[in-house]
């Protein structure tokens, strides 16, 4: 059996890897389809902290343009649904026999428990999964910065940002078929060339805490699994 690279990581997930493609909502078979490829990373003892994004639900970002919703209340409805969709996958990982909590930013007990440092850590060194909910808890944050500063609080060794594309490209592959794809960055080369894999806070902040990020295509079954066993696989973000 492979060993792992990283004893403890940050995973990433769009809310869109949720659904099917150009859908909305969750999708069960989208959902199996990404347990599959976190599974064997618990069968490793690899401890994981997973953060999802809500844009298969909402999209706090488009509802600015409506005149009639605050920047803020359309950014906190964004993190209800970054919410139901840690709800939902917490359920699904638990049904998969791979015990989970989910910890949400945004205080709602009936729900579920309240993100803190220590309950994290704790739940983490139980051998369960922590998906970390509701984004940084605060309005002008992106669920990318939510997943760096979970990443700078927790102690990760890498922090994984699954797209849908294999790594960092000096253009978007997806108009572009000549697209230069990274095997490594600077987070610097990001921040100066304004390299959209993250957000620049995002960077920053991976930057000023030494994390290291690693980009890869999440639908490509074993890719995970062989990045976090050393593999090379996407792009490798580093000092």
């Amino acid at each position: 059996m492979a060993e792992p690279a990283y004893k403890r990581i940050l995973l990433k997930v769009s809310g869109e890897s949720m659904c099917l493609p150009d859908s909305y909502g969750v999708d069960s078979p989208a959902v199996e389809a990404l347990i599959d490829e976190i599974a064997p990373l618990a069968k490793l003892g690899v401890q994981i902290v997973l953060v999802v994004g809500g844009g298969n639900l909402i999209r706090g970002r488009h509802l600015t343009e409506d005149p009639n919703i605050l920047r803020t209340t359309a950014d906190q409805m964004g993190m209800l649904g970054t919410v139901i969709n840690a709800m939902a996958l917490g359920d699904a990982l638990n049904k998969r026999d791979m015990p989970t909590r989910v910890l949400s930013a945004v205080a709602m007990p009936a729900i579920c428990q309240t993100y803190t440092i220590r309950e994290a850590r704790k739940q983490l060194d139980k051998g369960r999964i922590v998906i970390s909910a509701g984004g940084t808890g605060n309005p002008f944050f992106t669920t990318d910065t939510c997943a760096s500063l979970r990443a700078s609080e927790l102690g990760v060794d890498a922090l994984i940002k699954a797209t849908k594309v294999d790594g960092v490209f000096d253009s978007d592959p997806m108009l572009n078929p000549k697209a230069k794809r990274y095997d490594t960055l600077t987070y610097a080369k990001i921040l100066e060339d304004r390299l959209g894999v993250m957000d620049l806070s995002a960077i920053s902040m991976c930057m000023e805490n030494d994390i290291k990020i690693l980009v890869l295509q999440i639908s490509k079954p074993g890719n995970l699994l062989n990045a976090v066993c050393g593999q090379e696989v996407g792009t490798i973000v580093t000092q």
